[in-house]
């Protein structure tokens, strides 16, 4: 596993290409300030959206605020400029593999793609969610998570506000949230059903989203990378323009953000709320 590189809110990014999955934009939980701040201090040749960029299966109120429309904005402004941007949808905007017209921001949609690196190694990129079983594949079954996280982070923003809770004090909504989320997990069988789906397609490698467990390893050979996501965990893959893959944690962006908007009273878990 490698290291993660911290980004500064005075970072800027160059790179070759990043890779961003899960921002979930019409969902309650979603960050779009600090996912805004991220790109406007992101100059890249290419960016790939690596699915869940859109909440559609999210239930329930859709959460889009004025940021939420000046991401788009920037994801066209970047295009414009020559930026070829890539959206590969996951199974919270699985409509959009079948022509669902999307929001304008600029981009080509694809179900899966073959990224050829600077070094010359072959990338499988998709959003992960191909590599579920069958029944996690139902799209009743995305509509019913996303549903019950939507409650448990409204009930968490609740508990928050009334406890008045310092921002490093862990609720019990989030220990029920994190206990929920490793029950689902199914360890290292996600990273191998997904470097097979590489293999099969001449791939040296796989870089994916979907689980919201952002991870850079080797397996024999076979690169696995995870962007992780901008729910909770702020982060993307980078390839360098000798094309070297990296992870980046932007983490302390999101939290200058959300001192900025919030005043310190609120994580940023419950902010969202």
């Amino acid at each position: 596993m490698l290291p993660f590189k911290e980004v500064n809110p005075d970072t800027q990014i160059c790179c070759r290409s990043i890779f961003l999955s899960d921002w979930h934009l019409g969902a309650r939980a979603a960050n779009p300030g600090a996912i805004l701040a991220a790109l406007r201090s992101l100059k890249a040749e290419r960016i790939f959206l690596v699915g869940d960029i859109l909440d559609i299966w999210h239930g329930g109120r859709v959460h889009w605020t004025t940021e939420v429309d000046e991401i788009l904005a920037e994801l066209r402004r970047k295009a414009h400029g020559g930026t070829e941007i890539t959206y590969l949808p996951g199974n919270h905007d699985a409509a959009l593999r079948n022509g669902t017209e999307a929001p304008d921001g600029g981009w080509e949609i694809q179900n899966e793609l073959v990224h050829e690196a600077a070094d010359g190694r072959k990338y499988l990129v998709i959003h992960g969610d191909q590599c579920d079983n069958r029944l996690f594949r139902q799209h009743f079954m995305t509509r019913l998570g996303s549903r019950l996280d939507c409650m448990l982070r409204w009930l968490d923003g609740l508990y928050r506000k009334g406890f008045s809770l310092p921002r490093d004090q862990r609720t019990p909504v989030e220990w029920v949230i994190a206990t929920s989320n490793k029950l689902m997990s199914t360890g290292y069988i996600f990273d191998h059903k997904a470097l097979a789906l590489a293999e099969d397609a001449g791939a040296d490698g796989v870089i994916c989203g979907h689980s919201h467990k952002p991870a850079m390893r080797d397996w024999n050979g076979k690169t696995f990378a995870n962007c992780g996501d901008w729910i909770d965990g702020m982060t993307a893959v980078i390839e360098t323009f000798d094309g070297t893959l990296e992870l980046l944690d932007y983490s302390p962006v999101a939290h200058a953000i959300w001192a900025e908007t919030f005043g310190g009273e609120e994580t940023l878990a419950g902010a969202t709320g």
